[in-house]
């Protein structure tokens, strides 16, 4: 099978992720499952297609490197790929995306989150655990802008993930390091291109989280995405990412900046047989930055907690609200080719997930 095969597979199945290692067999992640299905696959095999995706001098710096992260369209899904070694050789991991941008209702989400985008500048946090939907949601913000004002965005994404189409807003997408060496290269350049919103896929060092507050505080809105499994984690996470001596003016420069932190993960509706994001959501109130100024992290929860009137939203109040949520959007899926189905494969992994969720 190509890896093309394997993710129509992967699409056929409702699967979100696939992972394909040498000498395991093709491994398939649906509804939060992890499932193998079919041989174990061969090195010569996992090699050829590494070496197609990254072609001959991006595999010569993953074989240096250990890893790399790529973007590919198949059979009209859009994928995120991250190949690495591992002790048998090598594996790629597989996060196949909705073939299309989707607004907030679209992707099942509050619509107090566009409360993050009414915001002229400032620093909006998306924010969760791995495979939670945080590049989704992201995406969902920035098609709500796209579809309602004119503004220039600018994305700085590693991969890129999905693609935009120029609609109201004019939206340029940079990948990294396609279109730039690094985040912080890529940030000091945005700020020389006009843009009225500042997007940046991952917060990870502390030089990209001193740009990207940096760039908040300079009048753009920046959106930005990082794991953590909690807003307090969030916001604890980018000021512990400094040294003790400079945190004091960091919480300062966050509070300051701050327009909200949104920690999502996601849940399995099992009447609908839908995956939904749930979210904590916090936003910048007065209370919320004194807090942040303070340096009383342990107190966000207490905060949320309090802020419904600010539009904030604890996990047991948001679930609640999906309790009585009864206009679902279920994803849209390209069809699947039929005779690309293997119908008792289908039929047996359906049974087996079936067992697994009662």
């Amino acid at each position: 099978m190509s890896l093309e095969d394997w993710i129509q597979k992967g699409r056929d199945l409702g699967a979100s992720d696939l992972h394909l290692e040498t000498g395991t067999p093709a491994v398939f992640r649906v509804r939060g499952e992890l499932t193998p299905i079919g041989e174990p696959v061969a090195a010569a095999r996992l090699t050829e297609v590494g070496q197609g995706l990254l072609g001959p001098e991006a595999w010569n710096r993953f074989l240096e490197r250990g890893s790399a992260d790529v973007s590919m369209m198949a059979g009209g899904l859009r994928c995120r790929v991250s190949l690495f070694r591992t002790i048998r050789g090598v594996a790629l991991a597989v996060r196949l995306l909705a073939p299309s941008v989707n607004d907030l209702r679209s992707c099942n989400l509050h619509p107090d989150l566009r409360k993050l985008i009414e915001a002229a500048s400032g620093l909006a946090v998306i924010s969760g655990p791995t495979g939670s939907g945080k590049s989704t949601t992201l995406a969902a913000l920035i098609e709500e802008i796209n579809t309602s004002r004119a503004r220039n965005i600018i994305t700085l994404e590693a991969p890129l993930e999905y693609v935009f189409t120029n609609r109201k807003s004019f939206v340029r997408q940079r990948e990294i390091p396609t279109h730039s060496a690094n985040f912080e290269q890529a940030i000091v350049d945005a700020l020389r291109e006009n843009p009225d919103i500042l997007v940046v896929s991952e917060m990870r060092t502390p030089e990209v989280i001193r740009l990207t507050l940096n760039a908040a505080e300079t009048g753009h809105l920046v959106l930005a995405t990082m794991h953590s499994a909690t807003c307090a984690e969030a916001l604890n996470r980018i000021c512990m990412s400094f040294p003790a001596e400079i945190q004091g003016s960091i919480r300062a420069q966050l509070a300051d900046v701050l327009v909200g932190v949104v920690c999502q993960r996601l849940e399995f509706l099992g009447p609908l047989q839908l995956r939904v994001p749930k979210c904590e959501i916090l936003f910048g109130s007065s209370a919320a930055k004194g807090t942040i100024r303070a340096g009383q992290m342990s107190q966000i929860a207490n905060v949320i907690l309090s802020g419904g009137d600010d539009s904030m939203w604890t996990l047991d109040r948001y679930q609640r609200w999906m309790e009585q949520k009864s206009d679902w959007v279920r994803p849209a899926m390209p069809a699947a080719p039929a005779a690309d189905l293997d119908r008792e494969e289908l039929a047996a992994l359906a049974r087996k997930i079936e067992a697994r969720t009662r």
